[in-house]
């Protein structure tokens, strides 16, 4: 191929200008390059900041339940005691809660169970209601079906408590249910 010097200079010229420009395009990458490179580490410091907060707000949730929550097994155990003052209340005959001799024992055993019931109300322990109510599987346990002109469903007989603690079921009731007469 014959290049006339016209030719010549005008891809000397394009020569000069592509290596001026050169630098000027390398920076150019290597400027997106960062830019790229600090976008990123700004989107890892978001996530970063994000998960510091959902472990923060696990921690409180975890410590508030711990705290309401605590007293859950000494409260499933103290239901016992409960439960065996209310059955030795129940099985007093009147005749021996008339007599002079067993009154103040019969006074005392009342005031300790109102003493009790106050304590688990301070402490947000609660029975949960039973008789009449439509069974609720979250809170009574149906033990037995019962013949009754009640609507089926509907607890008719309640054979042991059940206490809420806060929002949670502590013990279920055991409860009797309606069914159709045969």
């Amino acid at each position: 191929m014959y290049m006339t010097e016209e030719t010549k200079t005008d891809a000397e010229a394009l020569r000069q200008d592509t290596a001026a420009a050169a630098p000027e395009v390398a920076e150019h990458d290597r400027v997106a390059e960062l830019e790229n490179q600090l976008a990123d580490a700004k989107q890892q410091v978001l996530y970063a900041q994000a998960e510091i907060q959902n472990v923060r707000r696990r921690a409180e949730k975890e410590i508030a339940d711990a705290r309401a929550y605590s007293t859950t097994s000494f409260a499933r155990d103290i239901l016992s005691v409960a439960d065996n003052l209310a059955r030795g209340l129940s099985a007093i005959p009147a005749e021996l809660r008339a007599d002079e001799k067993l009154k103040g024992l019969v006074t005392g055993l009342e005031a300790t169970g109102r003493e009790l019931d106050s304590v688990f109300a301070r402490n947000g322990i609660v029975k949960v209601e039973a008789m009449g109510a439509t069974l609720d599987p979250n809170k009574h346990q149906a033990m037995m079906e019962v013949p009754s002109d009640a609507a089926p469903g509907t607890i008719v007989q309640e054979m042991q408590a059940g206490y809420m603690i806060k929002d949670r079921l502590l013990r279920p009731a055991l409860v009797g249910v309606a069914k159709k007469p045969d």
